[in-house]
């Protein structure tokens, strides 16, 4: 992009330090957009309000995330990746403070407001920072740190959650933020690479707007289908939200500085996010809302020892993490993914099967098989989106993952809901407490395959320049 002078793919070597940075810093954000989950009932005896109003808190924080990406790649790009960076982790620090401090129910959800904005640039910019410092041909080693916080934070969350809720209060879900983000901070400053904005570079507003009303919409519409007597509602919101991203997209195709760059999509491996990735993770990301909830309504767990349990699929995720890279160079990404989709299907079917009779070992020993699969595939999809994408196409491509990212997850959760719902009106496997979420699961594991197929469609040697380093990438290019 003319008067970009940050530093480009290839212009310096690997910084592992950097990458770590930027993944702690996505871990505090991921972990408090689901954690406060296990808390709402002490935050609604503090403020003496319902439970269910408490709910606010987290789609403020979701909303603002996911509406707030668009902008922050924008700002990225006019005031330089690492001021944006540093002022986004004071700002989460911050904001994290005054949640902890907040007497009420509306400073807690404004406070979360100003912790979403934080994140909403954490995330893009973040990433954006390493991607811009890492040869193709180390992406996979980049992208294996950036992975990890959206792997662990989900199933991490309720257990989380639950122990500094029963052993604390629910203030230090907030607190412990504090010193990871001053450490965080001070490190960035001596980390981080100084990058020159574009003073010149002009904000497409109506570009903005349509894909901020857009994304809004969906968020709130997702969050919306989980409630219940919300169908009509969530639909039309749902709705507006898509036709507002369609506009979105009309305007950019032929505005003269679009807000991003859509010919990022002509590249076969980034399609793959909005497609078989998007699928990919919006079902894996049903699994840390269901399984909690099985294991209390279902078999009568408390919310500890449910947590305890969902933690096995960090195991897997954490165990298989140093064997992802080489797997991927030795077989490839197309093999890979139709392998991780067609595997979480099986482990998502086999929960369909679970009671609270079925041995404790058994169940543990299944979800480890399902964190392994999980990473797996995570890692695969982070870094074949980025294969084919040249150096002035970054900030657009980084956006809208960022953006499908957060729409994935909240729409795991919506589906995985939706489907609860179904099959507890419609029971299709009985009547029993744990039946409607074997039907949900089994949902799940269907829509996995819709994953599986769209990989099928990839070529045989789909970013091989990432996966098997540059050599192999021009001997592809040469066929």
């Amino acid at each position: 992009m003319p008067g970009n002078t940050d530093v480009k793919a290839d212009a310096a070597p690997w910084q592992p330090r950097l990458a770590l940075l930027v993944a702690a810093t996505f871990f505090m954000e991921f972990l408090d957009g689901t954690v406060l989950t296990t808390a709402i009932p002490s935050i609604a005896a503090d403020f003496q309000v319902a439970p269910a109003d408490v709910n606010i808190t987290m789609t403020a924080y979701l909303v603002t995330v996911a509406v707030g990406i668009p902008f922050s790649s924008w700002l990225a790009e006019r005031l330089g990746a690492r001021r944006v960076f540093c002022l986004a982790i004071a700002l989460f620090t911050a904001a994290s403070l005054l949640c902890a401090v907040s007497q009420d129910l509306t400073m807690l959800t404004l406070s979360r407001v100003a912790q979403g904005a934080g994140g909403a640039m954490m995330v893009p910019v973040g990433t954006l920072l390493v991607l811009r410092g890492t040869p193709k041909a180390d992406l996979l080693r980049a992208t294996a740190y950036l992975v990890w916080p959206g792997l662990m934070a989900p199933v991490l969350a309720p257990l989380v959650g639950g122990a500094i809720t029963a052993y604390l209060s629910w203030h230090w879900i907030f607190l412990i933020n504090l010193p990871l983000g001053i450490a965080a901070f001070i490190a960035a400053l001596r980390i981080v690479p100084r990058t020159a904005g574009d003073r010149h570079r002009s904000l497409d507003w109506v570009g903005l707007v349509l894909t901020t009303l857009g994304v809004g919409a969906l968020v709130v519409g997702l969050e919306t289908v989980g409630g219940h007597g919300a169908g009509l509602l969530a639909a039309a919101i749902v709705g507006a939200g898509v036709l507002s991203l369609a506009g979105a997209a009309w305007w950019m195709l032929k505005a003269r500085a679009p807000l991003f760059r859509l010919d990022v999509f002509a590249a076969r491996t980034f399609r793959a996010t909005s497609t078989g990735g998007f699928i990919y993770r919006l079902t894996i990301s049903s699994v840390p809302f269901l399984l909690p909830l099985m294991f209390q309504d279902g078999f009568g767990w408390d919310p500890l020892k449910a947590g305890a349990m969902v933690a096995a699929v960090f195991i897997g995720n954490i165990g298989i993490k140093p064997a992802t890279t080489p797997i991927i160079r030795r077989f490839g990404f197309k093999p890979v993914l139709v392998f991780a989709s067609l595997a979480s299907a099986a482990t998502f079917a086999a929960c369909a099967f679970l009671d609270a009779q079925t041995p404790e070992p058994l169940i543990f020993g299944l979800l480890v098989l399902s964190g392994v699969f999980r990473s797996i595939g995570f890692s695969a999809y982070a870094s074949v989106q980025y294969a084919d994408i040249v150096p002035e196409q970054l900030p657009s491509a980084n956006a809208v993952s960022a953006t499908l990212v957060q729409l994935a997850a909240g729409a795991g959760i919506a589906v995985g809901a939706l489907f609860l719902r179904i099959f507890d009106m419609a029971p299709v496997f009985g009547s029993g407490p744990v039946e409607p979420y074997k039907g949900a699961f089994l949902a799940m594991a269907a829509m996995m395959l819709v994953s599986t197929v769209d990989s099928l469609t990839l070529q045989r040697h789909a970013g091989a320049e990432v996966s098997r380093g540059r050599s192999a990438g021009a001997d592809v290019r040469r066929r």
